[in-house]
């Protein structure tokens, strides 16, 4: 018998890096075309803002002007335990990536994680032929989360305020990628487990209204004219505007 048979063999490795590995524990979304459900019908008076409503607005807006004014006062060891509290409170941020197309890509990760693991879950994701286009992923209206910024790499998913969950945006480098009508470039083991995405919960109170004893005597939410045309809205009327640009002026100024 020859020395070579009877040598024991290395365990064979895989070839795949780690980084190139297929991710798991994911959900896919199809694109739905389904056309979102009626909004209910509004009385004139629900866009009439109460005394509770503006009491509301100023202590938010107080609350905001001295939340700024107070956050470089606080010590180290305060923001840290803060930080800690947001961990213990949210150990796991739940990431949604939307697709142009309306395809979406879900995936939970530790909030002690980095950006950058969302990018690798979302490039192990895509075809091959698309993997080598630089992307990015941004929150609307300006907020782009590049590995590369020093501002954001280096910070965890819940110090950019991701947790507990985000929706986040897909801009590719390729702007042929970046069209509604193209489909999103995933990879066929990827789509081949994409469901719909569940409907949200509506809340139908129309027979409830209907049988309530003030339902006939309730304004029309569209009030029409004899002529066929809609009224203006109370709240829009020029009187109600300048007491309401009035009230927005006094709450800018509280922040000044």
């Amino acid at each position: 018998m020859s020395e070579s048979s009877s040598t024991p063999q290395a365990p064979q490795t895989s070839s795949v890096p780690a980084s190139e590995q297929l991710p798991t524990d994911f959900k896919v979304f199809r694109p739905t075309a389904r056309s979102p459900a009626p909004l209910a019908e509004l009385s004139d008076d629900y866009f009439t803002p109460t005394a509770a409503d503006l009491q509301a607005a100023q202590a938010t807006l107080s609350a905001r002007t001295q939340a700024l004014v107070n956050a470089p006062l606080k010590v180290r060891a305060v923001r840290e335990a803060e930080a800690a509290a947001k961990l213990n409170r949210w150990p796991e941020t739940r990431i949604r990536i939307k697709f142009l197309d309306q395809t979406i890509l879900e995936k939970s990760f530790p909030s002690t994680n980095k950006i950058r693991s969302v990018y690798a879950f979302v490039r192990g994701c895509l075809r091959e032929d698309v993997k080598p286009i630089k992307f990015i992923l941004y929150q609307p209206p300006k907020r782009d989360l590049k590995v590369s910024d020093p501002t954001v790499r280096d910070q965890t998913l819940a110090s950019l305020q991701l947790a507990p969950s985000s929706v986040l945006l897909l801009r590719f480098e390729d702007d042929k990628l970046n069209h509604v009508n193209v489909p999103a470039p995933l990879a066929p083991f990827v789509l081949e487990q994409a469901v719909d995405l569940p409907s949200p919960p509506v809340n139908d109170d129309k027979g409830k209204d209907d049988k309530s004893p003030s339902s006939s005597s309730t304004p029309s939410a569209k009030p029409k004219t004899s002529g066929g045309e809609v009224k203006m809205p109370k709240w829009l009327k020029l009187g109600q505007m300048e007491n309401w640009n009035l009230l927005v002026q006094s709450m800018l100024a509280n922040l000044q």
